[in-house]
């Protein structure tokens, strides 16, 4: 086998499948991560900038400099292990550091990512999440006041994961220094690399339920649209059995509330393709971490359900209207046009009677005309024959009157006979020639 045998995205392709490796942590360390977006068709934008971005921060740390046409990047910055990925609509950071903070969830740990730095962000932080990950005590019983201090009691959610290698915990709400916190305990002898995934994957999962939720405040956008287009659909399909309003004027009633649902439709169809496969990215994410009930607390699961379901049925439930709304536009217009091609239909009849009548009285005068021509042509070849026999009726001793007497009968019967051949004649040749 040859270069030229192989397909040109192979080896690029199998390379993806290792592009993004989960990190190996060892606990106790705390993991720093933020994701960024921008606000505005984030999947065209230019991701040069990213690049730049990164490398601006890399250069706080003498770390090589990114390969401007890669999507992963992965650097020592310090003591911190960073780890740099371009998304379809986000780019993210992720720094690791050994060692836990004097105080939990010290802001400061966050420093690796500065305050003016974010602020020159190409987008805006959509996600930020730091994670402490700590040695589970012989008694798991003894976190549960670490816990309470830490998290929100209404909403928190702690479970076993991974066949009870580890609990976690957090309750998805963000501290007044801008962090959603997640704690994590390991039983000892957990692996670097089970530590790293479980890590991984809770990033993960706060990344794509922020990303999926983008597509709550489109919904509520479209609603609002969808709530005032609905009644007149309403109106405009009850109008329709009515006969005093011309079928025109309802058509172009019609067209523009449709052109107002396509529009919606191409402006939030790639906000709500986008949420549904980010939704079931945050169900695997979940289902990976294979959870257990801890100590009868909240799970993931129930969390999900109580609160982020609800989201995610709003934002579908948004699109299926909208859909809805399009068949039925859809369905009226064409019911509507066919009242119009009804409507049309019974004009052209209409019209086209009016023209047999036209037709009719213009034969009638044609006839008209024709026996008036006929009595003129008549006239004058009388007068002309008169004149030219009128020497050879004085040889014979007849009167002119006479002679125009009698050649008059005639002279009409030749001329209507010749009219009538010049009609045949002209029907003939209609008949013939080509359509």
């Amino acid at each position: 086998m040859t270069a030229d045998d192989e397909h040109p995205l192979r080896y690029s392709l199998a390379n993806e499948l290792h592009a993004r490796p989960s990190p190996r942590l060892e606990a106790p360390c705390t993991a720093v991560f933020m994701a960024f977006k921008e606000p505005r068709d984030a999947a065209n934008r230019d991701r040069s900038k990213d690049v730049v971005h990164l490398a601006e921060l890399c250069a706080r740390h003498g770390a090589p400099w990114p390969d401007p046409n890669s999507a992963h990047y992965s650097a020592h910055l310090g003591r911190h292990l960073l780890n740099w990925e371009s998304h379809t609509e986000f780019v993210t950071y992720a720094a690791f550091v050994p060692g836990l903070p004097h105080q939990p969830f010290d802001p400061s740990t966050g420093d690796i990512f500065p305050k003016h730095w974010q602020h020159q962000a190409p987008g805006k932080r959509i996600a930020a999440v730091m994670i402490q990950v700590d040695i589970l005590p012989e008694n798991p019983a003894e976190i549960l006041p670490r816990l309470s201090q830490w998290f929100a009691k209404e909403s928190i959610a702690t479970v076993w994961v991974l066949e009870e290698a580890a609990v976690v915990a957090g309750d998805f709400r963000i501290d007044p220094s801008g962090w959603m916190r997640f704690a994590v305990f390991v039983k000892p002898g957990t692996g670097s690399g089970r530590i790293g995934r479980i890590v991984q994957r809770l990033v993960e999962l706060e990344t794509y339920r922020a990303m999926s939720m983008l597509g709550l405040g489109r919904a509520r956008d479209l609603n609002r649209l969808l709530n005032q287009l609905d009644p007149e659909l309403n109106d405009i399909v009850q109008g329709m059995s009515d006969d005093s309003r011309p079928p025109e004027t309802v058509l172009q009633e019609l067209l523009s509330v449709s052109a107002r649902l396509e529009s919606a439709a191409m402006q939030h169809s790639f906000r709500f393709g986008a949420t549904a496969a980010y939704q079931a990215i945050v169900n695997d994410r979940v289902a990976a971490l294979r959870e257990t009930r801890f100590m009868g607390g909240q799970m993931l699961t129930e969390f999900m359900t109580r609160r982020y379901h609800p989201a995610m049925r709003t934002a579908k439930s948004a699109e299926q209207r909208l859909n809805a709304m399009l068949n039925r536009s859809e369905r009226a217009a064409e019911l509507l046009r066919t009242r119009v091609d009804v409507w049309r239909g019974a004009q052209n009849q209409d019209l086209l009677e009016r023209a047999d009548r036209r037709a009719d009285l213009q034969l009638r005068l044609q006839h008209t005309v024709e026996g008036l021509s006929v009595v003129a042509i008549s006239y004058y070849a009388v007068g002309l024959l008169g004149y030219a026999l009128d020497p050879i009726a004085k040889h014979f001793g007849v009167e002119k009157a006479l002679l125009v007497a009698a050649l008059t009968p005639l002279v009409i019967l030749c001329v209507w006979l010749a009219m009538r051949r010049i009609h045949a004649r002209l029907h003939s040749a209609e008949g013939d020639s080509p359509h």
